[in-house]
């Protein structure tokens, strides 16, 4: 975090209840500084059906900002959560895809619905990512963080440039052990709490369940891939993806996900400990979002990530359109699914080029 950009600026913090948001506060404080604080109200679409942590992690935040002398408001997104993320979320896996909420959490509430109702009276916007920014030659490039564990450039990847350039991560150069050291040295109230799981803002709600609520479920043939023969049924497609080789149901496995069938409601499997099928070299992937500004090709040399792990796989890019590429991945990667996003980086896996969709 570079002192002379936050210096004499408004800055928003986002603060959640967890330790790491808490500890945003607490650097800035450090600073001399005493920002306003927001916490983001979502919670489940109707509170009485699913269980929602909010009412404790409101009051987690609440002791932090007062404990720093912040003003703390709170800022109903509710309503853009439901109408944007997850109908995002529904069309793709209605249509076979494979989305990430998460990621288009951060582009349309953290940085998006949450700017429109508050942010844009701020210069800078600051989150508990492990991320980082960086200026170089004049701009303004999302870096990753020394935690490559944590590192979750990967979620950022979707925001606009306007975003970018507002955005600040204040624990992004930690690992996440130093964030828990200094939590418990200050002793904050959540210095022991546990990370969320699960997904941005809905707590303990179970993926399929969520996809469940909405789209219910349809049941159809799962068919081995080598033979075409029938041998079980999935209770919908949306439950399932490329590459899964768990939850199934089936016996004598494993059994891996190779490919899905929309229009015949038909899960293709293979049997077997690595089927060549459930792995790609080579995959397009279209709509590609550059972060920085000034920024608009990609180099010949990168390297990227499909999922939120901790490996960066080297690549080749060729460009055949606006914003499509085809990716050349150096090895095979294993469950490459069409709706994931292509998250780019230069050959260091250091700067963060931005993302695209992979597309079938």
């Amino acid at each position: 975090m570079n002192i002379e950009e936050i210096k004499d600026k408004r800055i928003a913090v986002l603060l959640s209840g967890g330790v790491d948001s808490s500890v945003v506060v607490y650097e800035l404080a450090s600073l001399g500084l005493h920002p306003d604080c927001f916490y983001i109200k979502i919670g489940p679409e109707e509170q009485e059906e699913w269980d929602c942590s909010s009412e404790e992690d409101l009051e987690m935040a609440t002791a932090v900002a007062a404990r720093y002398g912040c003003r703390l408001q709170v800022v109903d997104c509710h309503q853009e959560y439901w109408n944007q993320v997850t109908r995002y979320t529904m069309e793709k896996v209605k249509a076979g895809f494979t989305p990430n909420p998460d990621v288009m959490c951060n582009r349309l509430i953290k940085f998006g619905a949450f700017d429109e109702k508050m942010g844009h009276a701020y210069d800078l916007i600051a989150t508990g990512h492990y991320a980082q920014t960086e200026w170089i030659d004049g701009r303004k490039w999302l870096t990753t963080s020394p935690d490559p564990v944590k590192d979750q450039t990967d979620f950022l990847a979707q925001i606009y440039q306007w975003q970018l350039k507002k955005a600040i991560f204040p624990i992004g150069h930690f690992e996440k052990n130093e964030v828990r050291e200094i939590a418990e040295r200050e002793h904050l109230i959540n210095a022991h709490r546990k990370d969320s799981q699960g997904i941005c803002f809905l707590g303990n709600i179970d993926y399929n369940e969520y996809v469940r609520r909405y789209l219910g479920e349809q049941p159809g043939d799962i068919v081995e891939q080598e033979t075409g023969k029938k041998i079980g049924e999935h209770r919908g497609l949306w439950f399932h993806t490329i590459g899964q080789r768990k939850g199934l149901g089936l016996g004598g496995g494993p059994w891996f996900v190779i490919r899905k069938d929309v229009a015949r409601n038909t899960l293709y499997v293979s049997h077997g400990y690595d089927p060549q099928d459930a792995y790609k070299q080579d995959f397009p992937i279209h709509g590609f979002d550059f972060l920085t500004e000034g920024v608009s090709d990609l180099p010949r040399e990168v390297t990227f990530k499909i999922r939120h792990t901790p490996e960066y796989h080297p690549a080749r890019t060729e460009r055949i359109g606006e914003g499509q590429y085809l990716i050349h991945s150096a090895k095979p990667i294993h469950g490459v699914a069409p709706g994931q996003f292509c998250v780019v980086y230069d050959k260091r896996h250091h700067k963060c080029y931005g993302s695209g969709e992979i597309c079938e």
